[in-house]
């Protein structure tokens, strides 16, 4: 299916999960969000992951074919790291897992990022608030706040609380932060709604079974 036929889908509660939802099955066809450059830049606008202007930016000054090679980074980066959660979902990081984060640490280093100080205003008080900036000199660089959001996941959630969708054909992933963590659907208008329909479809088909 093509993508520009239906919006991407931030149902995770984590950016870096929603990263990994980048592909899905959300009816029937799989949609990959980032199958070329121009998809990847237009993803990535939408999920927030970089300012618009660093976008339409690189978007004029790099050409189609080196936008679909950053996509295909991307989708690398991505396949990688979802074996990677989905290796350890369900249960605590241990010491063990960082060797296996090193392809990570790598992509992190090449960061080009520094920290000023900014002010910011607020009924009439101001404040100085120390804010990031990152450069963005290259297609590459918009691989950066990606990295920085599966580090964010490794080092911030806890995977006892990182689901795969219990929808039979659904590939999604989220973190669970409910109360009492009884989360099972990426979304119940989605996945949870057809589990519903289903459920009641089988106890009417049940009921006029034991009639008969």
């Amino acid at each position: 299916m093509d993508y520009r036929q239906i919006p991407p889908m931030f149902v995770a509660d984590a950016p870096g999960l929603d990263f990994l939802n980048s592909v899905a099955t959300p009816v029937d066809e799989q949609v990959d969000w980032i199958i070329d450059g121009e998809g990847f830049l237009s993803w990535l606008q939408q999920a927030g992951f970089a300012p618009p202007e660093a976008i339409a930016a690189i978007r004029n000054r790099a050409t189609v074919a080196e936008l679909d090679s950053l996509a295909a980074k991307a989708r690398d980066l991505r396949e990688w790291f979802r074996a990677f959660a989905q290796k350890r979902r369900g249960r605590p990081l241990a010491a063990k897992d960082l060797r296996e984060l090193e392809p990570l640490n790598k992509l992190l280093e090449r960061d080009q990022q520094h920290q000023l100080i900014v002010k910011h205003s607020s009924d009439g008080v101001t404040r100085f608030e120390l804010h990031a900036v990152r450069r963005w000199d290259s297609p590459e660089s918009l691989l950066m706040p990606i990295a920085e959001a599966l580090a964010k996941l490794v080092c911030e959630e806890d995977f006892n609380y990182v689901k795969a969708c219990e929808g039979p054909t659904c590939t999604l992933m989220f973190a669970d932060h409910t109360r009492g963590h009884a989360r099972r659907w990426c979304s119940m208008a989605a996945c949870g709604n057809r589990a519903k329909v289903a459920a009641h479809r089988k106890r009417v088909k049940d009921l006029e079974a034991g009639g008969r």
